[in-house]
């Protein structure tokens, strides 16, 4: 009994003289592995696609089982290789840094160069949906569906999505040069500033200069200050006299689903707004409230373009399938897939497809996108200051709708 006693104490000993760093990569080790086995989890339970673009997922889980995971940088890359499996660039992980970023657009406000931007899956190339009004981007000409060849030097076909986004944060007054290639044109380079960035989702005015009183309303963004900011410019419009609404929803690349709904109940007495197919093929309808009053019964234009995209969509195919607005302009982006994010344990975010939605008329516009009902092409890629203005082809043919 002595020697079990001694022997037992021995091994405390040994224990706080030298395992204890040992028991701490042990327990590194199974944070790691947690953390990775919990995004494997996430995507299993809610991906849209229940055969995960093809792949066994058990199977995937059990061939990262044996991989060393002794760091957090080493669980990041084998998450972004498990999730390029289901070819799905919209199913990403988002480290902290750039899960606060998101969390902070959709609250109203963010921070970098002010560029929305995409995977083109088929091209292989990093694609901008489209600058935020009055950032550095949008200020320095780029233009929904220009390609970024490289930042700072380094090819962007060897980086991901979220690698690109991490290089052209920073602080702001830093500099980030990029290389653009757009169509027709020779690549080029452009240094921007980095800022911080104010979102005002909407921008109103009332054009009387075409003999009626039509109110424009710019819509920048889905997010949460969306539906507020729209309902006060449509009563302010409403006061001044408006006959008319054109609402502008060219360059607008996106944002929160139930803030698309919200914007276009204020706009519809009764339908369905949005239709959404889950992994079981479940659908599920989101429709105006009973008793719902639209702000206005005015005519109403909706204008369009390719960088129009998601939610900008789903409230563009809302109004138009319900006979509630003419779509005016160029076919849009086509985003009909949606996501959910998903809080992780370090603080970082994973961006999970869970579903596809089609129009109320059941029109499923993934990499098909909306054609306008009259399509206008613009003659000349238009200035800031040249929007709803003369110089704007596609705004002079909405007006020339509702002045008719």
């Amino acid at each position: 009994m002595i020697r079990i006693i001694t022997s037992f104490v021995l091994c405390l000993l040994l224990w706080w003289s030298g395992i204890t760093p040992a028991l701490a990569d042990v327990t590194d080790y199974f944070q790691e592995r947690q953390l990775f086995n919990h995004v494997w989890q996430l995507v299993q339970h809610a991906y849209v696609d229940p055969t995960f673009n093809h792949h066994d997922w058990g199977k995937v889980r059990k061939e990262f089982a044996n991989r060393k995971l002794e760091s957090r940088e080493q669980t990041y890359a084998a998450i972004k290789e498990m999730l390029a499996l289901l070819g799905d660039p919209f199913t990403r992980l988002l480290p902290p840094e750039e899960f606060r970023s998101m969390q902070t657009s959709t609250n109203g406000s963010l921070s970098g160069v002010g560029l929305h931007i995409a995977t083109d899956p088929e091209r292989q190339t990093l694609v901008v949906i489209s600058p935020v009004e009055g950032s550095p981007a949008d200020k320095a000409g780029i233009r929904p569906l220009d390609r970024i060849l490289a930042i700072d030097g380094v090819p962007t076909k060897d980086l991901t999505l979220d690698e690109c986004a991490d290089r052209m944060r920073g602080p702001a007054g830093t500099d980030v040069t990029i290389l653009v290639e757009r169509e027709g044109e020779p690549p080029f380079s452009l240094t921007l500033t980095r800022a911080i960035i104010s979102v005002n989702p909407v921008i109103s005015k009332l054009d009387k200069s075409n003999g009626k009183n039509i109110g424009y309303l710019r819509l920048t963004q889905f997010n949460a200050n969306a539906p507020r900011d729209m309902a006060k410019a449509i009563e302010n419009l409403e006061a001044q006299g408006a006959e008319g609404y054109i609402l502008d929803l060219r360059g607008n690349p996106g944002g929160l689903l139930d803030v698309a709904i919200n914007v276009a109940r204020l706009w519809l007495d009764e339908g369905v707004v949005v239709y959404t197919i889950d992994r079981q093929g479940i659908e599920e309808a989101y429709t105006v409230e009973e008793n719902n009053q639209a702000l206005t019964h005015d005519p109403l234009v909706v204008l369009v373009d390719k960088g129009s995209a998601s939610a900008s969509e789903v409230l563009a195919g809302a109004l138009h399938d319900n006979q509630r607005a003419k779509l005016v302009g160029e076919k849009t982006y086509g985003k009909g897939s949606i996501q959910s994010l998903f809080e992780l344990e370090d603080g970082a975010g994973l961006a999970v497809t869970i579903a596809h939605y089609e129009t109320p008329s059941h029109k499923n516009i993934n990499k098909v996108g909306l054609e306008p009902d009259i399509a206008v092409k613009l003659s000349h890629p238009l200035q800031r200051e040249e929007l709803a203005t003369p110089q704007d082809e596609q705004y002079a043919q909405a007006v020339a709708l509702l002045t008719s």
